[in-house]
């Protein structure tokens, strides 16, 4: 991910001093284990020379992997080289034990859900940042009326803060799906070529794992199942997803014919280079840009479950580049939406003004009601109505001046319902009725 759209954490975690840290630990774990149960030769002192000395140079493993072409190696030639310059005193240089009966991926991929463990706690950590702010604003905005719209069109009156109640549990919904996946991958496995510890007392992998607070892969095949990637791919995928659906709500919001909320605009902001009166939603669109591309990685996790026979590497270039940007884009995402939702302006002037733009439209499915309870049936209700407020939409579209919907059907004869009894179908009190039992619904 460019560095545009990363943050500093996640970086981190990704970063290749942080990823050759983790193969370094779980390289000298190898040999604790290997000298705990004495399937090899190695020597305390040895061992504690290999602890002590053991160490690389980025740029000392970035020129060994532009000869051997393989990074694995690369690392291990140069902590030799370190050991061996500690050890001048052995007679043979306890580097010799390095690696032994290892393959690369029991160090790579045991490394990778290291890596992919601490960065799942990150966003998760993130997330509930976010919901946190989500709860905050529902309690705020209990008592906010606004329109509620179906298709894009005024439906009923609703509560502003229903819909940060919504987004709480949208938010809930990630962070169980990010446990879910964190179990999933949270596994390592140290048993040689093909996953047959051939080489390796399965004690070994045990020790490893478990210092490392990883479960073991009950059966490896050199690497690590990929459907466990794909899951934490796909998890992602579906946690971005729903940082688009709010985004997508605060630009619909801030349309200019809507405009009841609109996100924070920074004192000397621009909005456009060629219009100054311009404040677009830029943060919240680039928010639903960044989710497709979290969206797209999901592909790869998918397509990377397949490898040929026991293993192949065609997993590891695509998984390099989309796990490391999916976490990226999602927790720079997360951070971007919990700045906006914390900051965001709302205008109750203007969702009040949108409210009586209808004319009293919005509160049609009432009308019907109180028609039936008068005697009429569903039906004859339900076209009186309709009728009357097709008239109403006929005056608005062609911005004319007319009356509400409460007073075409007072004067309609066919409506024989007395208007003081019609008129409580137009108050806005009877949409709130339940809102406390939603509310209580929130942790």
């Amino acid at each position: 991910m460019i560095d545009r759209y990363s943050t500093d954490q996640i970086s981190e975690i990704f970063s290749l001093q942080n990823q050759f840290d983790i193969w370094l630990d779980v390289e000298l774990l190898a040999l604790e284990a290997h000298y705990k149960y004495g399937d090899i030769d190695i020597k305390k002192k040895e061992l504690d020379a290999i602890c002590k000395y053991a160490s690389f140079s980025l740029k000392e493993i970035a020129i060994e992997e532009n000869k051997c072409h393989h990074d694995l190696i690369a690392f291990l030639k140069v902590v030799s080289k370190y050991i061996d310059k500690g050890s001048k005193s052995f007679k043979l240089s306890p580097s010799r034990w390095l690696h032994y009966g290892l393959t690369s991926n029991d160090v790579k991929d045991t490394g990778l859900s290291i890596q992919i463990v601490r960065a799942i706690d990150c966003v998760k950590n993130d997330t509930k940042k976010l919901q946190t702010i989500c709860l905050k604003k529902a309690k705020q905005y209990k008592d906010t009326l606004c329109v509620g719209r179906t298709h894009g069109i005024y439906a009923e009156p609703y509560i502003f803060g229903l819909k940060f109640a919504n987004w709480f549990f949208a938010l809930e919904r990630c962070i169980e799906r990010l446990d879910f996946a964190r179990q999933q991958i949270a596994v390592g496995s140290i048993s040689g070529a093909v996953g047959s510890y051939s080489s390796l007392d399965p004690r070994i992998e045990a020790y490893v794992c478990k210092k490392l607070k990883l479960g073991v892969d009950p059966v490896s095949t050199q690497v690590i199942a990929r459907d466990r990637h794909a899951q934490v791919l796909a998890t992602l995928a579906t946690c971005s997803a729903t940082l688009e659906n709010i985004a997508t709500q605060i630009r619909l919001m801030q349309q200019s014919d809507c405009l009841e909320i609109e996100e924070p605009f920074a004192k000397g902001q621009k909005g456009s280079s060629a219009m100054p009166h311009k404040r677009n939603p830029i943060v919240c669109e680039r928010i639903c840009g960044l989710s497709r591309v979290v969206r797209a990685n999901a592909q790869v996790g998918f397509d990377s479950v397949t490898l040929w026979y026991e293993r192949d590497i065609s997993h590891s270039s695509c998984e390099r580049t989309a796990l490391v940007d999916s976490f990226q884009a999602y927790d720079y995402c997360l951070q971007k939406l919990t700045s906006v939702l914390s900051g965001i302006k709302v205008y109750k002037e203007k969702m009040i003004h949108n409210l009586n733009r209808s004319r009293g439209l919005i509160y049609s499915s009432k009308a019907i009601n109180v028609l039936i309870d008068a005697g009429l049936g569903r039906q004859i209700a339900y076209d009186i109505v309709q009728e009357n407020a097709m008239k109403v939409w006929n005056e608005i579209q062609k911005g004319k001046e007319g009356t509400c919907l409460l007073e075409k059907l007072v004067s309609d004869p066919r409506c024989t319902v007395d208007k003081t009894q019609l008129q409580k179908a137009f108050d806005y009190q009877q949409f709130l009725q339940s809102v406390d039992k939603i509310f209580s619904r929130l942790k």
